[in-house]
């Protein structure tokens, strides 16, 4: 049975960003994907599944009402292949994938399979649309490796605008 994942506690700060470090090696793959592809998460579809085989290192926080996160991962390395999912679930909820039923809202990036027009991709990966209205939700993110991959430094910018 594999240990119980290590969750870093992200504050995020009112119309400001704040960094935070960690390293791919921090984590440890997950063996069932499913949830992502499931119609109650929505996250990434199963053709994307290869792009989340890497160790996965999560963060937690909390998204006031009446504001939006952007949420960046910079690896240190330009050329390393990572993905980013976030997702969000009830305040007082602890779900963690694998173990997801459900969630109120799950954005992903990861490198694309072609290009798309009018955009380019550098070695960042970047899930908008973390929005709370009239309630906070919680916002669990995973940072993870493309192809298995299993170490990596990396840099995680949360961005927040709030009314």
């Amino acid at each position: 049975m594999s240990p119980q994942p290590t969750i870093t506690t992200i504050e995020p700060v009112a119309n400001g960003e704040v960094l935070y470090k960690g390293d791919l090696s921090q984590g440890q793959p997950l063996a069932d994907l499913s949830w992502a592809w499931s119609s109650a998460n929505a996250c990434f579809p199963e053709t994307q599944k290869q792009k989340f085989t890497g160790n996965h290192v999560f963060f937690s926080g909390i998204i006031p009402k009446y504001s939006e996160m952007t949420i960046t991962v910079i690896p240190d390395n330009a050329n390393a292949d990572f993905s980013i999912y976030a997702y969000e679930i009830g305040a007082t909820r602890n779900d963690l994938v694998p173990n997801l039923s459900s969630c109120i809202r799950c954005e992903a990036d990861h490198k694309w399979d072609r290009p798309k027009a009018g955009k380019t991709q550098d070695h960042t990966r970047t899930v908008t649309d973390l929005v709370a209205i009239n309630t906070p939700y919680k916002v669990i993110i995973g940072v993870t490796g493309a192809n298995g991959l299993a170490s990596g430094g990396f840099t995680l910018k949360v961005v927040m605008k709030s009314r």
